[in-house]
């Protein structure tokens, strides 16, 4: 039934807002674990809370948390609106979201969004197809009200899953892509585009805020900078070309030794991504020169050597951007150390490397689009 209603689907032709987001650790995938996240998700449902303060228009969402972090905020699409949570992803320009539509396994007891129910949904006779590393989404286009936090898009195109895989014991509902329009995948036009042509921000700019220890209080901040989340000042780098958070690092280096990054590489600020990624021969030279072990997936480290670990200094810009090594590694559930150093399975004609979460929880990171830069300072 679901794939007749795909093929009708097919046959159609075509101020401040500040959003809370939530470090969540994803479980693994095992029936037990993933019955404990449902029982806690019940247990913890959560309403959708505004706040605001003179002067300002500032909307904020309670997220939650549960190995590999990542950082969720709500939407709503449609109407009568439906809440999802989505991943705000400065790698890619597309928002999705798991859809009723959806015939994987891992769509199975999860919130999905019912077309069928918004009264405002228009479909688009387009298919789509998008990877993230091992992560595969296939799905059609729609339309309708996308809503984040006081933000409106109106007639929004995004996408509705129909297959996803590499998903599975994930808490979230789908992607909002913050990247330029240029590497849409969906073939429509961004919501932060849309949002900033509709004269609905008030500056072409948002911001991350990444909390480093607790669940809450980690904010994504559209049309301006809140400056209470950041300490000095903001160090603005050019990007290499306009449609890609891409800037150039000059090394890497950790107690006064280059690592990698010779001569200069490629450095990608992806707020989707956990780790810290580069080419596997540097990433492992930074391991080795940890004294990381392996062990399965992973690589680690006494936990009682920590402390005593050098910090991994990405240059950028001319400035020196340390990240510590009790932000670099991370204790399991077994109480064993590991590091989120990770490699690029990808390959690339260039030596880049990607700044993820790790980075970016030492780091209050701006996206400037009129001006085609980004912003760095410490976070408080």
């Amino acid at each position: 039934m679901k794939w007749l209603v795909l093929l009708g689907l097919v046959a159609f032709s075509e101020c401040i807002v500040n959003i809370p987001l939530m470090r969540v650790k994803i479980m693994r995938k095992t029936r037990s674990e993933n019955n404990m996240l449902n029982k806690f998700l019940k247990e913890h449902a959560y309403k959708l809370y505004q706040t605001s303060s003179p002067g300002s228009n500032i909307t904020i969402h309670p997220l939650r948390n549960f190995e590999d972090m990542v950082y969720v905020g709500n939407i709503t699409i449609g109407t009568p609106p439906q809440e999802l949570q989505v991943v705000f992803d400065t790698g890619s320009s597309d928002l999705w979201v798991r859809s009723i539509l959806c015939t994987s396994p891992s769509c199975s007891s999860q919130v999905m969004f019912r077309y069928i129910e918004s009264s405002t949904f228009l479909p688009i006779g387009k298919i789509f197809s998008i990877e993230y590393g091992h992560r595969r989404i296939k799905g059609v286009v729609g339309r309708d009200t996308v809503r984040i936090g006081d933000l409106v898009s109106t007639d929004q195109q995004f996408g509705l899953s129909v297959e996803q895989s590499g998903f599975e014991g994930m808490p979230f509902d789908g992607v909002l892509g913050l990247n330029y329009p240029n590497i849409s995948l969906t073939g429509g036009i961004p919501i932060f585009d849309n949002l900033k042509n509709h004269g609905a921000i008030s500056e072409p700019v948002f911001a991350f805020y990444m909390s480093k220890s607790k669940p809450e209080g980690s904010v994504v901040m559209f049309g301006g900078v809140d400056k209470s989340y950041y300490q000095g000042a903001l160090n603005w780098v050019p990007l290499i070309q306009p449609g890609d958070w891409s800037v150039h690092m000059d090394r890497i280096s950790m107690e006064g030794q280059t690592v990698a990054c010779y001569g200069g590489c490629e450095a990608l600020v992806n707020t989707r991504e956990s780790s810290i990624i580069g080419p596997r021969r540097l990433v492992d030279k930074i391991l080795k020169f940890l004294g990381a072990k392996p062990g399965g997936s992973k690589h680690y480290v006494s936990c009682s050597a920590v402390n005593n670990l050098p910090s991994i200094e990405f240059n950028i810009n001319g400035i020196n951007y340390p990240v510590p090594a009790q932000a670099y590694t991370i204790k399991d559930s077994s109480g064993d150390c590991y590091t989120t150093f990770k490699e690029n399975t990808a390959c690339a004609s260039t030596e880049t490397w990607i700044l993820g979460d790790v980075f970016l929880r030492q780091y209050f990171s701006v996206y400037d689009r009129g001006n085609d830069r980004i912003g760095l300072a410490q976070a408080v």
